[in-house]
């Protein structure tokens, strides 16, 4: 019998949560709402749900090991959705393609997904840092990490600094005309907070 979506959403949180940082910018949380984004994204562009919410649920299983042991959380990730998606039967024949999609998520790696599932969950996953959620994870990330939230040198890698060398960024590297559409609005978000936030810092509103 075929698993439902709801129920398979529930099988892989149970496998996935315990794997999952309790770091709030990759959180089970986070990947939630990239699951929800993706279910958005392909009603309008396609591509099989079943292998996008597995994919989406799965993506950042290994951020805790990319933090304790430096290893590259997208790899990771791989291995541990390897792993879980045979023993709680979902469909043999899908998980090359769950593990595809997880595989080519990364801005930082700037690899091209060629799979449509593939191109949602980089979308989804971009569309998640950006907005106010966007703003809301970084400065998370940085706060956790103990990154100034800005600075008078643009040598220090400040939280600010993340805006311009990726946030600001994510817009022109969507996938899907979906993504673009739902991104505009993000985008201006970030660009109206990033103006009002160094005025503040200048005394100046």
């Amino acid at each position: 019998m075929s698993i439902s979506i709801d129920n398979l959403i529930e099988t892989i949180r149970k496998e996935a949560e315990k794997h999952y940082s309790d770091d709030p910018s990759h959180d089970w949380l986070h990947a939630e709402r990239v699951c929800r984004m993706c279910m958005r994204i392909c009603e309008k562009e396609g591509g099989d749900p079943k292998v996008l919410v597995a994919a989406a649920l799965l993506h950042d299983v290994g951020v805790r090991y990319e933090l304790e042991q430096g290893v590259d959380h997208s790899e990771k990730s791989v291995e541990i959705a390897e792993e879980i998606l045979p023993r709680i039967g979902f469909p043999k024949d899908k998980i090359s393609m769950v593990l595809e999609a997880i595989s080519m998520h990364r801005f930082r790696k700037g690899v091209r997904a060629v799979s449509i599932e593939s191109r949602i969950l980089q979308d989804a996953d971009r569309l998640d840092a950006m907005g106010a959620i966007g703003v809301a994870r970084t400065f998370s990330h940085g706060g956790r990490r103990g990154i100034p939230m800005y600075s008078s040198s643009r040598d220090t890698g400040s939280t600010v600094d993340h805006f311009y060398e990726k946030l600001l960024k994510l817009k022109n590297s969507l996938n899907t005309e979906t993504a673009r559409r739902i991104a505009e609005e993000r985008h201006a978000f970030m660009e109206m907070f990033l103006s009002r936030f160094l005025k503040e810092i200048e005394g100046e509103a």
